[in-house]
């Protein structure tokens, strides 16, 4: 699940009073709205009308597959994911919930300053050597975020903005069993940034996950923890359509910093 979400895609079904149809098990199927506009090629709208219609356009080709995993992401997250981090807020303290957090996150840092020598970013990859440093000597192995104190806040690069700086293309939507949205390029680089932590062994991180398998567990009540995403908030029939193209918008805007 990603940190942050930013636009909006296809309330405009309504305007060009599109219908939804449903598919298997009762899944709405989308059907594109702009599919049958008329636009006025005579007229001066036209190229505002164009490139309107190729923002909105997102490659989504299993979008009803993606569209009854998301539906099933939504009922994981209602019934056992959220009442699981919601335990874990009620019976862990403040300082103690933040020092896990600030622990993974100086772990992320490790694929954070790869990916930034991959792409040639010298300054950021400074930057994120620094954090490294900083949080695991005085920050006690990244329980405190001392850096960011110092003004050196976490600058995340993945290697799905690696490839997607270098031109590969995303490839088609996905929308991945728990994690949420993603795109074949994107996925891919999610198992090698892993692949990276296992490499690096950064304070030995993977063989104590290994030896103590509950940390694991911890790692992913973290990760929703940490998330404020909530699946119904943005109070919308077309959340799904939202959700997608926010996300891709957001991934091209992380790529092109």
């Amino acid at each position: 699940m990603s940190k942050g979400i930013l636009h909006l895609a296809a309330a405009v079904g309504l305007a060009f009073g599109s219908s939804v149809v449903h598919g298997i098990d009762g899944v709405p199927e989308y059907r594109d709205p702009l599919a049958d506009l008329i636009l006025d090629t005579e007229g001066t709208n036209y190229q505002f009308e164009r490139s309107s219609l190729e923002a909105l356009k997102i490659h989504d080709p299993i979008e009803g597959l993606n569209r009854r995993v998301y539906r099933f992401n939504g009922q994981f997250d209602e019934y056992v994911y959220l009442p699981v981090v919601n335990a874990y807020e009620k019976v862990t303290p403040r300082f103690v919930r933040t020092g896990v957090s600030n622990v993974f996150a100086n772990l992320a840092d490790v694929p954070n300053l790869a990916n930034s020598l991959a792409q040639g970013k010298l300054q950021k990859s400074g930057r994120t050597t620094a954090r490294l440093l900083l949080n695991t000597t005085l920050g006690v192995v990244g329980l405190f975020d001392v850096a960011k104190a110092m003004g050196l806040p976490q600058e995340p690069e993945d290697f799905g903005q690696t490839l997607g700086y270098y031109g590969v293309p995303t490839g088609p939507y996905l929308v991945l069993p728990l994690l949420g949205p993603s795109t074949l390029r994107d996925t891919a680089g999610k198992a090698v940034d892993w692949s990276i932590e296992d490499a690096a062994a950064y304070l030995d991180n993977r063989s104590h996950m290994n030896d103590n398998p509950w940390s694991y567990g911890l790692y992913a009540i973290n990760l929703r923890y940490i998330n404020g995403f909530r699946y119904g908030t943005l109070d919308s029939p077309f959340e799904y359509d939202q959700v997608r193209y926010l996300f891709i918008k957001l991934r091209e805007l992380q790529i092109s910093q």
